[in-house]
């Protein structure tokens, strides 16, 4: 299940990354049916185990370590890892898109994203940030009444 979890979301990766946004076909296969499949996946794994689990949950580090000790658990946690940061990925991809971002500099956000979840999500909400502030000149402040 591991090398087909990996290959399915490598798959999505491809054609977000790749692959023409125009055909919204296309598009919904990383945006929504690999996450969707992977998320069956997880939930699979995790509910058959999670009650299963002595001393395990999410209220110490001690007890996360005991779920993550579990092989099954870690598969589940790895596939949760997968679904979600495709998942980000599409929508980092769409928002990009939206915003008339180039692809050339939407691989490296979406390539961070993909090894380094969080970091490639930190990366482009710096860079929209930014985006932003450039063609709205600056931020506007509120007014109050005197």
């Amino acid at each position: 299940m591991f090398g087909y979890a990996g290959q399915t979301a490598m798959l999505g990766w491809l054609i977000l990354i790749f692959l023409p946004r125009h055909w919204g076909w296309l598009v919904a296969i990383p945006r929504y049916v690999v996450p969707f499949g992977l998320s069956l996946l997880y939930a699979g794994l995790a509910m058959t185990r999670f009650f299963q689990i002595e001393g395990g949950g999410y209220g110490s580090l001690d007890q996360v370590a005991v779920f993550l000790g579990d092989r099954e658990m870690l598969l589940a946690g790895w596939v949760h890892y997968l679904a979600f940061d495709l998942f980000i990925g599409g929508w980092i991809a769409v928002q990009c898109d939206k915003l008339g971002i180039n692809r050339l500099l939407q691989a490296p956000i979406l390539m961070l994203t993909f090894m380094f979840g969080p970091v490639g999500l930190a990366l482009f909400m710096v860079m929209r940030a930014g985006y932003f502030r450039k063609s709205e000149g600056s931020i506007p402040v509120r007014e109050t009444a005197a």
